[in-house]
């Protein structure tokens, strides 16, 4: 297995546009599709993502020795500080989350994408059109793009990101316009060489939680002037692999 390391250097930090209520079980991915996103801009330095036990301390007269048992688990606060700009969305979308009492969705973009993988592939005329890669290793959704030395089937368009739809086995696929959308029939005639492209995504960090800070730190003559937030965590986080 190849060695992979990811700086933070590359990292991307958003905030959803509007309030959402907390479920009442842990969150997945699916409770954040219907999010817009907002970039929070100039990010200087990011917080910490996952859980943390609660400790439950239990003294034994006895033995003269306390227990550690372990309890209740909770997504430590987040600490992420901007380069202050009161003209980027993202910067202005945190202060107004901290004037109420609401929870907002958060969602960390790593720098893991993987390396774009290409590879000759065939597509069937029909309905669905069927994807052929030897050994795509693909997940659904993952985006992917065509290039051909002739023409492609009606219903693609060369240059466009398209998604995998279902994984049929090791080698074939169907595709959809979006993350999940309907599957792409194919009609018409074709030619020449396709080549199929992944368009590589990188792993994703979601949660929901609450603005408690969104100051405007200063510091010495040679610091610039900060946006420093935080966030109190109310769910787990979701890790969304990275596709491509």
């Amino acid at each position: 297995m190849a060695i992979k390391v990811s700086p933070v250097a590359g990292c991307h930090f958003y905030i959803g546009s509007a309030p959402v209520d907390v479920p009442d079980n842990d969150v997945t991915e699916a409770d954040f599709a219907a999010v817009t996103w907002i970039e929070v801009g100039q990010y200087q330095t990011m917080g910490n993502a996952g859980d943390a036990t609660q400790n439950i301390a239990t003294d034994l007269i006895n033995r003269r020795r306390t227990i550690n048992t372990k309890g209740s688990r909770q997504a430590p606060q987040r600490s992420d500080n901007f380069a202050l700009n009161l003209n980027d969305p993202g910067q202005l979308a945190m202060i107004a989350a901290e004037q109420t009492d609401y929870n907002y969705p958060f969602r960390i973009d790593m720098n893991d994408a993987p390396v774009p993988k290409s590879a000759a592939a065939t597509i069937t005329i029909a309905s669905p059109g069927v994807v052929t890669w030897a050994g795509h290793n693909l997940a659904a959704n993952t985006p992917v793009k065509f290039s051909t030395t002739g023409a492609l089937p009606t219903g693609l368009v060369a240059g466009t990101t398209y998604y995998v739809k279902s994984v049929l086995d090791a080698n074939t696929f169907t595709l959809s316009a979006t993350p999940g959308g309907t599957v792409i029939a194919t009609s018409g005639t074709q030619s020449g060489v396709h080549t199929a492209t992944t368009i590589p995504v990188p792993s994703k960090r979601l949660t929901m939680g609450i603005v408690t800070d969104a100051e405007e730190g200063m510091g010495g003559s040679n610091t610039v002037q900060m946006l420093n937030t935080t966030v109190l965590v109310n769910t787990n986080y979701v890790r969304v692999a990275a596709l491509g």
